[in-house]
């Protein structure tokens, strides 16, 4: 056996880190540290907790595979349970008053900004982009961003107000892209974006939404931002069927992320929109806005007790409907897509409509794509 000197022996003591010094090392991370063999550490998880509730949800409504005659049914009875549940809509719609502000020409389109009022004392912005050389009346896609800067993200318009031709951001400007595909694109501001936000949320920047307090607001008044929102394209779809130029009976609609969310829930409950395309959304809530940090604008209270959102989406047939997500979507994780798609993919097939349905997954994150999405709402518009 080796002896160790005392001068070895005090210089081993010096290079040894003490305890005390290596518990100094370990980053705090709460009340629990240091009790962790006492606790049952994920009693204290509450997304944990939450998802274990999930698995009791009801889901009274959700979809069950039947006949043709039973999904209708289905349908009917879920339709109005989804419409109370973000809050109903106004029952009487009254005069719709709109007026044009500016029109430009651009190579492939013409753009025309417009305003209306979608109920007393609410306005609504939106541009209409309609492509030269085609045929009146236009088939139409409504086009509604997602979280950004609001509807100049989608129509070519930079941060400084200038016009851009380089499709930059998430959002790639696909109201520019629905429009160089031979459809008009009716591009509109949501509520708590762009120039729909409060004074002092507008000071915070271009970027900064206000859908706190105004999501918080519908809440408190038992409504829903979605619900909100929903009712602005069904006041838009009022205002397309004003436009001599525009085809009231071929009305798609298409969004990304938020605008996604309103795309489902829009074609979901209003039957004008023959076709509808969803970017960056289709997923499950208990996998996307259920168990991940999301804008509280994405929340209706009480819907688990009905249905999951691929029962939303399912409401959309036998009309023509398109999904994608990207295989590196951080916010609707990819396996979820594929599991709601493939469940809204049976309402259809209950309805004998396989081929008005479709999907692409491409390589990259939370983003807009459309390779197959806008040729899909071309042929199902008869653009």
């Amino acid at each position: 056996m080796r002896r160790i000197t005392r001068r070895q022996a005090a210089l081993g003591a010096l290079a040894a880190p003490s305890l005390a010094a290596q518990d100094a090392a370990k980053p705090y991370t709460g009340a629990l540290d240091g009790f962790e063999s006492k606790v049952r550490a994920e009693s204290f998880d509450p997304v944990a907790w939450t998802l274990d509730r999930y698995k009791l949800a009801p889901l009274k409504l959700t979809f069950r595979d039947g006949s043709r005659s039973q999904t209708e049914t289905w349908q009917k009875k879920l339709r109005p349970r989804i419409a109370e549940l973000l809050g109903g809509f106004p029952k009487e719609r009254g005069v719709l008053e709109w007026r044009i502000l500016e029109t430009r020409d651009f190579p492939t389109y013409k753009r025309e900004k417009f305003v209306l009022e979608t109920r007393p004392g609410v306005g609504l912005l939106g541009y209409l982009l309609t492509p030269k050389g085609r045929r009146e009346p236009h088939p139409v896609v409504i086009c509604h961003p997602g979280h950004g800067r609001g509807v100049d993200d989608i129509v070519g318009i930079d941060d400084k107000g200038r016009d851009r031709t380089d499709k930059s951001g998430y959002q790639h400007d696909f109201a520019i892209q629905v429009a160089e595909k031979g459809m008009a694109a009716v591009a509109i501001e949501p509520m708590a974006f762009g120039c729909r936000r409060d004074a002092r949320t507008k000071k915070g920047g271009l970027g900064r939404s206000a859908c706190q307090p105004t999501a918080g607001a519908a809440l408190l008044l038992g409504e829903t931002m979605i619900g909100w929102r929903v009712y602005d394209v069904m006041r838009t779809i009022d205002w397309i069927e004003t436009r001599r130029d525009l085809d009231a009976k071929r009305i798609g609609l298409t969004g990304i992320s938020g605008g996604g969310t309103i795309t489902v829930f829009s074609a979901a409950l209003d039957t004008r929109i023959q076709a509808a395309f969803a970017s960056g959304y289709l997923c499950t809530f208990r996998d996307s806005i259920y168990s991940l940090s999301h804008c509280i604008d994405n929340y209706v209270p009480g819907i688990l007790h009905w249905a999951e959102m691929y029962d939303v989406a399912g409401l959309i047939a036998p009309r023509p409907f398109f999904a994608e997500s990207g295989l590196r979507d951080n916010i609707f994780p990819i396996h979820a897509f594929r599991e709601s798609f493939a469940k809204v993919k049976r309402v259809y097939a209950s309805l004998g409509a396989e081929d008005n349905i479709g999907q692409e997954e491409f390589d990259d994150e939370h983003a807009w794509h459309g390779v197959k999405g806008i040729p899909f709402l071309a042929r199902h518009l008869g653009a």
